[in-house]
């Protein structure tokens, strides 16, 4: 595929007027946005979705109403995103659930409650955004299969199985294994995930367990914010052995904005900072890192035009049809070019000059998720004619 054509100012705001035309008929998705916990942390708001007010401009973060509106955004994947520490992990779940419902139900006349691939067309059609729930790790199940059948009644259908930490039945790419992937319990939860219609995520799991979530699941997965390793080592990336996979199982790799996951330079320059496994250290503060950039200089920046890379670098391995965007937007570290939600059409202009065709672009925006998300749903229906609902413990699957 093309490499970036350098061109003419003119000739790329040719390429962006060309981007926000597209965006005026074609749906963008964004596979993680992790607002709502932004929300709940907040000094002032404290989980409070009224007093936090979307609804200005949140000079200090990456996400409000009047950025999303102006970033195009069809459909938006809210995390319920819980840390793996977290209390009474079952009630955070829930309580964040309810979250991104209370958030739904204030502005009623920029989201549409979405629960089905057919809410992304009908948003864009009434220019509103779909506005999905996700449920990013499965330590809210308390290790019961339970839960998963009440998020799904309250609207979750998409699950990250695990984050930085690895769970009962679970390895994470960001933590030291103990399973060698996936315990029984862990493939009993791809299988009702399956029947139940919510999709796959496995952004933050180890390499061996997308092996083994690939070997399980008869439906397409998603790795809703994750890079290619090639191009930047961090073992939250995909690697080329699990890409070459993908295209065969008909998931997708949602390209993520996080500059560490982008950028080699970027990652080589926090090391002594962090972990074998990308997690920064206990005690690390801001004299020690002001100390090795006066050592040898500031921290590489990444940039819009390094994630196109990643983009093109998984297009050319499994094909365009099988990559799409997962911004993780959390109020933290990001890319030039990339700042907040407003920037979407840049990164598919810079797709343009790239040589992209106009049919490439719309599947990056939005379309192959809409083909994964339909594929989940057929398969859903199919599982339910003849499979039960699993129940039980990690110890029931486990011993």
């Amino acid at each position: 595929m093309a490499h970036a054509l350098q061109g003419s100012r003119t000739g790329k705001d040719a390429a962006l007027q060309r981007a926000e035309r597209l965006l005026e008929t074609i749906p963008l998705v964004d596979g993680h946005n992790d607002l709502p916990w932004l929300i709940r942390i907040d000094r002032t708001a404290r989980g409070d979705v009224a007093a936090y007010d979307l609804t200005r401009h949140h000079q200090g973060t990456d996400t409000d109403i009047p950025r999303l509106i102006a970033g195009r955004v069809s459909a938006q994947f809210w995390a319920a995103f819980l840390p793996t520490s977290v209390p009474h992990p079952a009630r955070a779940a829930l309580e964040q659930i309810d979250l991104i419902r209370r958030m739904n139900e204030l502005h009623p006349d920029v989201f549409l409650p979405a629960t089905r691939a057919s809410d992304i067309v009908k948003a864009k059609r009434l220019g509103k955004i779909a506005s999905f729930m996700t449920v990013e790790s499965g330590v809210g199940l308390e290790n019961s299969l339970a839960p998963l059948r009440i998020w799904y009644a309250a609207g979750v259908r998409l699950m990250t199985l695990c984050h930085n930490e690895t769970l009962d039945w679970v390895d994470s790419a960001t933590d030291a294994p103990r399973h060698g992937g996936l315990t029984a319990f862990g493939r009993a939860v791809v299988r009702e995930l399956n029947r139940l219609g919510i999709v796959v995520d496995c952004a933050h799991v180890s390499a061996d367990v997308m092996h083994q979530v690939l070997d399980v699941s008869t439906a397409p997965i998603v790795f809703s914010h994750s890079n290619a390793r090639a191009l930047c080592d961090h073992p939250r990336n995909v690697p080329d052995d699990v890409l070459t996979r993908v295209k065969a199982n008909g998931g997708l790799v949602m390209a993520t904005f996080v500059p560490d996951f982008i950028s080699q330079a970027a990652r080589d320059w926090t090391r002594p900072f962090k972990d074998e496994f990308g997690k920064t250290l206990p005690g690390v503060d801001m004299a020690a890192v002001r100390s090795r950039a006066r050592d040898i200089g500031p921290q590489p920046r990444a940039t819009l035009e390094q994630l196109a890379d990643h983009i093109v670098y998984i297009a050319d391995k499994v094909g365009p049809a099988h990559v799409g965007i997962g911004s993780d937007f959390f109020g933290g570290p990001v890319p030039d070019g990339l700042e907040d939600v407003s920037r979407f059409p840049h990164l598919l202009a810079e797709m343009i000059r790239r040589g992209w065709s106009d049919e490439a672009v719309a599947g990056l925006a939005g379309g192959n998720f809409l083909r994964v998300f339909r594929a989940v749903e057929r398969e859903s229906k199919r599982l339910r004619e003849t499979e039960k609902p699993a129940i039980g413990t990690t110890s029931d699957h486990d011993g």
